[in-house]
């Protein structure tokens, strides 16, 4: 187990590969469709989305839940 102190990193982590995961899948298959070689296409545009979207939820995410927290208190 990782300690509570790494939650903002390990959070980003999951959140991350989570997306990056959906996102490259579907936009690697709107752009080529089902051809041969599909997976590995996807896990390549996979790793690139990741390496780009780790850190960019490590500096995005406080932003965006400093913004959340102000959305939801206004009601």
């Amino acid at each position: 187990m990782v300690s509570v102190k790494y939650l903002h990193q390990v959070q980003a982590a999951l959140l991350s590969g989570f997306m990056s995961f959906i996102m490259s899948g579907a936009i690697t298959f709107i752009n080529l469709g089902a051809v041969h070689g599909f997976m590995s296409i996807w896990f390549h545009a996979w790793m690139v989305a990741y390496l780009i979207a780790f850190p960019t939820i490590l500096i995005v995410f406080p932003f965006a839940r400093k913004l959340a927290m102000k959305i939801a208190a206004k009601h």
